[in-house]
């Protein structure tokens, strides 16, 4: 007992990367004996491992090679290199560890003992058993990136205005406010720090629609690190000339995240590259923790933190980090109803794929296909809650976020405070409760879009179609209506080819403005009285029965 306590730990990078050259040794050697039967159990089976199954052109890449890049990855003095007897003797490494214990202060996983003697390599592919991350692993990132090393602690106050809102006390940690605009910045410059020597000569690579890309790509030239940044096609174009300002080599290739992945994948291997996943590698989930630390030393009392939830390594690195240092605090992840996949892995027991479409979701930082394997691990069994909101109060959420506190997020950075604002979280009135606002890089033209959609779901920007006379004067009567009860037109169209009524009259197509969802309502009282013929929204509305339209609810 004594030797194992003297005996230095293997670290997690070799632990993480070991894993990934075990698995391609593994397939390797498979094929060398012929045998296509699948492994025993409790060893490894690389197809379930995979973050998806287009990936496998990858793994029998490596079949017909032989060989997987290799980086020798030494973080410095933090790396201890073992040879196989003593990893036989290592009670840190498990054999056939078919389930992953959240509470175990060791690293373990399964591993086939005849490969884990390979080496230490750089290939952070995310494949293998999970790592745990600790909170030791936290605390040391958040000095390694304090603000006087590169990354801003970014201030979570009470809002006011909020609070009044919601009836709960509100805070708001706005990780926005990074120089790039995002949390990302936390891990991309953790990992970019324990890189060894020999891999910042020689940089690194990472797939990323954005944020991540971002983040890497401006720590990346302050640290003279070289960084390539495959991107999709369909990436935003402002972060996408952001990458570039900050010297990053651009790849935009591939119709999504996954495609782009796998080509980064490939150049990886192919120019001896450190790959860094976003959202699962072990140094990134700890860099984003540090959030967490932050949250509790500016917050006291704090009842219950609201994180967005993605790819995973905010919500794991937070996890980690709060329920170390408050157990009784309330932990809970939002996804957008159109991408969970965090969900999707806790019905599951594992991270599966899921089908998602990034352009049918405002919070499309959040738009990820399956969960981080890592991530997932580290924080299942420490999330509270789980929670999805559909994308109208997602647009909401981030018009209450420029009326009433003057910023700009994200819908991704918005998803958390979206939960309250539709009402799921209502048994945490009267709380302390903190909204991590994790993002604030979006598009113009599509802030424009996002806020018209809120106005929309707050029922303060309405649409009707209503039939009137074609002869003069019907026009007027009905602007001079609208006009009178005070609200504001904003769009009008008028068609009259494709009416199946009376020659003379005309069908508008009104988009108004109105103060809330009841002066709307006296509207549409009013002008069901005046016209025959109305449509609100997108239902037909009983005109002629006022009283049938006082009653009717929201």
């Amino acid at each position: 007992m004594e030797g194992n306590q003297s005996k230095p730990k293997l670290h997690s990078s070799q632990l993480y990367d070991n894993r990934f050259a075990s698995l391609v040794q593994n397939v390797v050697h498979a094929q060398k004996e012929d045998s296509d039967d699948p492994p025993p159990h409790g060893k490894t089976s690389f197809t379930n491992q995979l973050y998806d199954t287009r990936f496998a052109s990858l793994i029998r890449k490596a079949k017909n090679d032989g060989k997987v890049m290799m980086s020798d990855s030494k973080n410095d003095s933090q790396n201890v290199t073992r040879n196989s007897a003593e990893m036989d003797e290592d009670p840190d490494i498990v054999e056939d560890v078919d389930e992953y214990d959240s509470n175990d202060e060791t690293f373990s996983f399964n591993v086939n003992r005849s490969f884990s003697n390979s080496g230490s390599t750089g290939f952070s592919a995310g494949l293998g058993a999970p790592i745990k991350v600790t909170f030791e692993d936290i605390s040391a990132a958040a000095s390694r990136i304090s603000e006087n090393e590169g990354i801003r602690r970014t201030p979570c106050s009470k809002s006011v205005n909020m609070s009044n809102l919601l009836d709960m006390d509100v805070f708001l940690k706005r990780d926005y406010m990074q120089v790039t605009g995002s949390f990302k910045e936390r891990g991309a410059r953790n990992t970019l720090l324990m890189l060894s020597e020999k891999e910042k000569r020689k940089g690194v690579i990472t797939a990323s629609a954005g944020n991540h890309g971002l983040a890497l790509a401006y720590h990346g030239n302050e640290l003279n690190i070289p960084v390539t940044v495959c991107m999709p096609v369909n990436a935003p174009i402002m972060k996408v000339q952001q990458c570039k300002l900050y010297r990053a080599n651009v790849h935009s290739i591939g119709a999504d995240i996954i495609e782009a992945k796998a080509h980064a994948m490939i150049l990886a291997d192919a120019k001896d590259l450190c790959y860094i996943n976003g959202y699962d590698h072990p140094y990134i989930i700890a860099g984003q923790g540090t959030c967490g630390i932050e949250i509790h030393e500016q917050v006291q009392h704090i009842d219950a933190v609201v994180v967005p939830i993605g790819g995973g390594g905010l919500i794991a690195g937070c996890a980690i980090a709060l329920k170390h240092l408050n157990p009784n605090l309330e932990l809970i992840g939002v996804e957008s109803d159109q991408s969970a996949s965090f969900k999707a892995a806790s019905d599951a027991g594992v991270p599966v794929s899921i089908d998602v479409n990034q352009s049918m979701t405002l919070a499309d930082g959040l738009c990820v296909s399956k969960v981080g394997f890592n991530a997932f691990s580290n924080a299942r069994h420490l999330i509270d809650r789980l929670v999805q909101v559909d994308e109208a109060s997602i647009a909401l959420s981030v018009l209450r976020l420029v009326e009433e506190e003057k910023c700009v997020v994200e819908g991704a950075g918005a998803t958390g405070l979206a939960a309250a604002v539709a009402g799921l979280l209502d048994d945490l009135k009267g709380k302390r409760v903190v909204f991590i606002l994790c993002g604030g890089n979006i598009d113009t033209n599509v802030l424009g879009r996002v806020l018209d959609r809120g106005l929309a779901a707050d029922g303060r920007l309405v649409k009707f179609t209503v039939v009137v006379s074609d002869r003069p004067g019907g026009l007027s009567d009905l602007v001079s209506y609208i006009s009178s009860k005070g609200a504001g037109i904003k769009d009008i169209f008028s068609e009259r080819a494709w009416l199946k009524t009376s020659i003379h009259t005309v069908r508008n197509k009104v988009v108004i403005e109105v103060r809330d969802f009841h002066h709307g309502q006296e509207i549409r009282n009013g002008l069901a009285k005046m016209y025959e013929n109305l449509v609100w929204g997108n239902e037909p509305v009983m005109c002629g029965s006022v009283k049938s339209l006082k009653t009717m609810t929201r």
